[in-house]
């Protein structure tokens, strides 16, 4: 986690290029059956520093996939309070807003009515006002037909 750290300070300080780099060879040496959290949070942060949407679909869904192999066990060894739960409404959220900007209506829908409930998992604190905040803002996004990129509040 600590690389993973150290990747995501490039991309804090708008070096995109070089934390997508460092993100894909932590990528390449976890691999598609290490520890699930190390795969979930690269797979999480490598979708943001895409260049195309459908690049930044496809690692969200790997994000998503890995969350199967996750236990609250696994979490909470890495932050005592997280449940695997309090992932999914920002991953679903991510694939919605995604599969929007792609224009695949139905994933978008798919995934924002999987996300909606699921955050009442989230803790009542920013992230947690965020997460449900960006939901409403992609729905309206959906409902209006727009592709536009979610902007932030």
């Amino acid at each position: 986690m600590a690389h993973i750290g150290r990747a995501l300070e490039l991309g804090g300080a708008g070096d995109r290029s070089a934390a997508r780099v460092a993100l894909t060879e932590l990528w390449e040496r976890v691999g598609d059956t290490g520890d699930a959290l190390h795969r979930c949070t690269i797979a999480h942060h490598l979708a943001d520093l895409q260049e195309s949407v459908a690049d930044e679909v496809a690692w969200d869904r790997r994000a998503l996939a890995a969350v199967a192999d996750l236990s609250d066990e696994r979490v909470q060894r890495q932050h005592g309070s997280l449940r695997v739960r309090a992932l999914l409404p920002s991953l679903h959220l991510n694939l919605a807003d995604g599969y929007r900007r792609v224009g695949d209506v139905a994933c978008a829908r798919e995934h924002l009515a999987l996300a909606t409930p699921l955050a009442v998992e989230l803790p009542d604190d920013a992230y947690g006002t965020m997460i449900r905040d960006a939901i409403t803002r992609v729905a309206a996004l959906l409902d209006a037909g727009s592709r536009e990129p979610l902007a932030a509040a």
